[in-house]
C-alpha cells in the first residue's frame, strides 16, 4: 500500500496519465467506432430514458442498439422506461454549416447519440416500467403542477430547458448561467448534509458508502448531466483518497477525475459544461492559497468570482462571442443568493409544495434582476473567435498574474488583457475576405476589408429550419454570432439587393440587434423594403445604377433596368478588391444580364456570385462566356423545394470551381492570396 501511495503521489505519473488520455482522445476522435445503426433503417425499438415536450414536437431519447434521439410530431404519452417501436426515417444530425457556430452533431455525441430518428408512428410494446424508472416518472410528475416547475427541474433534476428563453439569455449575458447547473457547490452542500444525517445513524465508512450510492442514483435521475457527473466523480475520488489515506493532492485528483471521465466518454471534450466545470475547478484549486488569504466573505467571493471569470473567459468567448466584464461583480449578488437561499429552498420546495409560491417569488426577483443587469451594455463586449495560440498566451499570462497577485494592483493588467482579446488580431489582419454565409434558402455575403477598414453585408437571408426544428431567427442565431466571431461589431454598410424575403427578411431583426451605419437599397421598394426604411434611423441610399466608394474600393451598381419586378430589379454589383474581380448577381434574371452585357464591357471574373441561387432563369451562356469566372458561389438551402441549383446552370459553370452552401456550407475566400476555406 505504501508503495502504491508513493506511485500515485508522483507528479510524473499524473503527467503520464494526462498525456495518455490526450493521445487516446485524439486517436478515438480520428478513428470513431461505427454506429450500430445504419442509414437505411426505418424501424427502431428501445426504451425511453429521457423525454422533452417542445412547442411543435416531442423529443425522446431512446436506448436501442445504442442511444438515439427520436422526434415525434404528434401527441404521445411519454413514460420513462417504456419500451417502444418507432416507424420513420433515420438521419445523421447536422454539423455546423457556418464557421465557429454551434455544432449540433458534436453536442449529441457528448450524449453518445449518433443518429436522429424522425418518427411517423410510435407503438408501446411493453408498458411494464422498471422500478428505477417508476421513481424517475414519479419525481417528474410530482412537480408537474408546481408554479416554479422550470427552476425545480433545473436545480433539483438538472434540466433547464423550460426556463424562458429571454431569461436564460440574460443569465448567459451576466455570466451567471453556471448557477443553474448543479455542480460542485451544490453537490458538496448536499453531500455534507446527507453525511451529517447518516453519521448520526451509521459508522463513518457506512455513511460515505450510502452517500456515494445515493449520488450515483442522483446521477441517473439527472440523466448524467456533465457538471453533475464531474462533481459526483470528483467527490467519489476525494472520498477514496481520504478513506485510504492516499494523501494525493486535490489538483492531481481533479486531473485523474478528468482523465477517467474522458476515457469513458471521449466525446465529453465537446461538452461546454464539462470543459467549463473542469477549467474553473482547476484554477480555483490551483489558486486556493490566494483565495484563503482573504478572510472577509465578500472579498473571498469576489476573488473566487474573478478567478472563475478569468479562467472561463476564452471558452465563453469562443462559445457565445461575448463577455461581460461586470460578471465578477454581478456574481457577488447572485452566488450567495443561489447557494444559500435559492438552492436549499428548491430542495425544500421539492419536498413541501406549500413553499411553491415563496420559492417562485424569490426566483422571480432573481429573473428581474438578471434581465435588468443584462441591459447594461457598457461592459458587455462582443468578442471575436480566439485561435489556439492566443488561448495558450492568454492562460500563461493569467497564471503569471495570479501567482504574482499583490493586493489588487494587478486588476488593471487583467482588465487590459481582457480588452486585448477584444482588440486582437482582427484589427491587425492584413487580409480582405469574402464569405458566403449559409443562411439556408437565401443569400448573405460578408465582405471584410483588411485591417477592419469596412465591413459590408450583402443580403440577410430569410427563414431557415434546422434538424426538424421550427424555423428560427437567422439574424439572432447565425448572422450576429458569426459577425461577432469574425470580429465585426458593427456594419458600415448593409446592402439589400432586392425586397424578396430570402434576401432582406432578416434586415429588421439585424437593425434591432446590431449596429449598422448605412443601408443601400435598389430604387424600387416593395413593402418589405419600406418597412426597413421605416425601422432604420440611419442613412439610407437608393441606387440601381451608379458608384459608391468605400475606403479604397469602389462598388459599381450595374442594373439600370426600369422595372417593378423584384428579381429583374435586383442590384448587380461589380467590384475589384486586392486585384480580384468580383461580380455579385443577386437574383438578377437573364434580362438583367443582357442589360449589363449590352451596357458594360465586363472583364473576366475571379469570383461570381451566381444569380438566383443557381436557377435556370439566370446565368446565361452569354454571360458565362463573357466573364469566365474562376470561382462560382451558389447559396441554396438543403432540400429546397425549387431544386436549386439547376443542373442546366451547373453545366454552364463546368469550367469554374463551384461552391454551393447546401453541399459545402459557408465558404470564405481570402482575396489577397486567393485561398478558399469551406466548413465541410
Amino acid at each position: 500500500m505504501k508503495k502504491l501511495k508513493t506511485i500515485l503521489q508522483s507528479n510524473i505519473i499524473t503527467i503520464f496519465i494526462f498525456l495518455i488520455t490526450v493521445f487516446y482522445i485524439l486517436f478515438y476522435l480520428n478513428n470513431k467506432p461505427e454506429s450500430k445503426y445504419t442509414k437505411n433503417e426505418n424501424i427502431i425499438t428501445g426504451y425511453i430514458y429521457e423525454c422533452d415536450r417542445k412547442e411543435d414536437k416531442i423529443v425522446l431519447k431512446v436506448k436501442g442498439k445504442e442511444n438515439i434521439l427520436v422526434n415525434y410530431y404528434d401527441d404521445f404519452k411519454c413514460e420513462l422506461g417504456s419500451y417502444i417501436k418507432a416507424y420513420g426515417e433515420i438521419k445523421k444530425p447536422e454539423k455546423n454549416t457556418n464557421f465557429y457556430l454551434f455544432n449540433y452533431q458534436n453536442y449529441l455525441l457528448t450524449k453518445k447519440i449518433n443518429y436522429i430518428f424522425k418518427a411517423d408512428k410510435i407503438e408501446k410494446i411493453n408498458t411494464k416500467i422498471p422500478f428505477i424508472y417508476q421513481i424517475k416518472n414519479y419525481l417528474n410528475k410530482h412537480i408537474e403542477n408546481y408554479k416554479s416547475k422550470p427552476y425545480l427541474e433545473a436545480l433539483v433534476l438538472g434540466k433547464d430547458d423550460n426556463i424562458k428563453e429571454n431569461v436564460i439569455e440574460s443569465y448567459q449575458t451576466n455570466g451567471i448561467s453556471h448557477l443553474l447547473a448543479i455542480s460542485g457547490a451544490q453537490i458538496t452542500l448536499f453531500s455534507c448534509g446527507l453525511l451529517f444525517i447518516l453519521s448520526k445513524l451509521f459508522s463513518k465508512n457506512t455513511s460515505y458508502l450510502f452517500t456515494i450510492m445515493f449520488l450515483l442514483f442522483y446521477l441517473f435521475i439527472t440523466n448524467f448531466q456533465s457538471s453533475i457527473l464531474r462533481a459526483v466523480a470528483f467527490f467519489i475520488i476525494l472520498t477514496i483518497n481520504k478513506q485510504f489515506e492516499l494523501k494525493i493532492s486535490t489538483l492531481k485528483l481533479l486531473i485523474i477525475t478528468l482523465c477517467t471521465l474522458l476515457i469513458i466518454n471521449p466525446y465529453l471534450i465537446y461538452s461546454l459544461g464539462f470543459i467549463l466545470s473542469f477549467t474553473v475547478s482547476f484554477f480555483l484549486i490551483l489558486f486556493k492559497g490566494l483565495i484563503n488569504k482573504y478572510q472577509n466573505y465578500f472579498s473571498k467571493t469576489l476573488v473566487i468570482s474573478l478567478i472563475a471569470f478569468l479562467s472561463s473567459a476564452p471558452i465563453i468567448i469562443n462559445s457565445f462571442f461575448k463577455i461581460n466584464l461586470l460578471s465578477p461583480i454581478i456574481n457577488l449578488y447572485f452566488v450567495p443568493l443561489v447557494t444559500f437561499i435559492i438552492y436549499p429552498l428548491a430542495l425544500l420546495t421539492f419536498i413541501f409544495k406549500p413553499l411553491d409560491n415563496i420559492f417562485l417569488n424569490i426566483v422571480t426577483i432573481m429573473e428581474k434582476a438578471s434581465l435588468k443587469l443584462s441591459n447594461i451594455d457598457i461592459l458587455n463586449l462582443s468578442m471575436s473567435h480566439i485561435n489556439i495560440i492566443f488561448f495558450i498566451i492568454y492562460y500563461l499570462i493569467i497564471i503569471f498574474i495570479l501567482y504574482n497577485w499583490q493586493k489588487g494592483r494587478n486588476y488593471v493588467i487583467v482588465f487590459f488583457i481582457i480588452l486585448l482579446i477584444h482588440h486582437n488580431i482582427n484589427y491587425l489582419n492584413p487580409y480582405s475576405t469574402l464569405t458566403m454565409i449559409d443562411v439556408g434558402q437565401g443569400d448573405s455575403f460578408l465582405l471584410k476589408l483588411k485591417h477592419n477598414k469596412a465591413n459590408i453585408l450583402i443580403d440577410t437571408g430569410g427563414i431557415a429550419s434546422y434538424d426538424d426544428r421550427k424555423p428560427y431567427d437567422i439574424a439572432k442565431n447565425i448572422l450576429i454570432p458569426y459577425l461577432n466571431a469574425e470580429g465585426v461589431n458593427k456594419l458600415d454598410y448593409l446592402i439589400i439587393t432586392h425586397g424578396d424575403f430570402d434576401h432582406g427578411g432578416m434586415a429588421k431583426n439585424l437593425i434591432k440587434n446590431f449596429k449598422i451605419k448605412h443601408i443601400i437599397l435598389n430604387r424600387e421598394n416593395n413593402n418589405l423594403e419600406k418597412e426597413i426604411i421605416k425601422k432604420f434611423k440611419g442613412k439610407i441610399t437608393n441606387i440601381s445604377e451608379g458608384i459608391i466608394k468605400i475606403e479604397n474600393i469602389t462598388l459599381n451598381f450595374l442594373n439600370g433596368l426600369n422595372t417593378y419586378d423584384e428579381n429583374k430589379a435586383s442590384l448587380i454589383i461589380y467590384t475589384n478588391i486586392e486585384n480580384r474581380n468580383i461580380l455579385l448577381m443577386g437574383d438578377a434574371t437573364k434580362e438583367s444580364e443582357n442589360y449589363i452585357l449590352n451596357t458594360y464591357n465586363l472583364p473576366k471574373m475571379d469570383i461570381l456570385k451566381v444569380g438566383h441561387h443557381g436557377s435556370n432563369t439566370s446565368t446565361s451562356k452569354k454571360l458565362i462566356k463573357k466573364i469566365s469566372p474562376k470561382i462560382s458561389l451558389i447559396s441554396a438551402g438543403k432540400n429546397n423545394i425549387y431544386g436549386h441549383p439547376h443542373q442546366e446552370t451547373l453545366k454552364k459553370l463546368k469550367n469554374s470551381d463551384v461552391y454551393i452552401t447546401k453541399k459545402d456550407g459557408a465558404v470564405k475566400i481570402n482575396l489577397n492570396n486567393f485561398t478558399i476555406k469551406t466548413v465541410r
